[in-house]
């Protein structure tokens, strides 16, 4: 699944819910702590829930206890992409599918027990999850 999804903003609004649209679509965020996903623990691939993009394995994914799933490297370089945030008067860099350009949500340089030191905090409801 490499080739480039362009949908309309109809079509992205009858394919998610209300939810997922304004994650995915509209860079919102989930609350804390209430993803499906947080606490997952099988092994599997996480995808992005809009386009279907395989965008982390489960052996990325650690408890970095902020509420959001949390991986420290995504499946290859070139799944996701990055761009600086300046919303909410901070400086962010958000997380973005490289597929269908859905907002998965930010990394940060703050993981230093992990091997990248980077910990990539996704909602929930930006991703699907499929156990091996």
């Amino acid at each position: 699944m490499t080739d480039p999804v362009n949908k309309t903003d109809e079509q992205w609004r009858q394919e998610l819910s209300d939810l997922e649209y304004h994650v995915l679509r509209e860079a919102g965020t989930e609350r804390p702590g209430t993803g499906e996903l947080l606490h997952e623990k099988r092994e599997g691939i996480y995808s992005c829930r809009a386009c279907g993009a395989e965008l982390f394995r489960s052996d990325t994914k650690f408890d970095a206890h902020c509420g959001w799933p949390s991986f420290y490297d995504p499946i290859n370089s070139a799944a996701v992409t990055t761009r600086e945030d300046r919303s909410h008067g901070m400086v962010r860099t958000e997380v973005t599918c490289a597929r269908c350009g859905s907002h998965l949500g930010h990394v940060f340089p703050d993981a230093p027990h992990t091997p990248t030191g980077e910990r990539y905090c996704m909602n929930s409801v930006s991703l699907s999850f499929e156990a091996e």
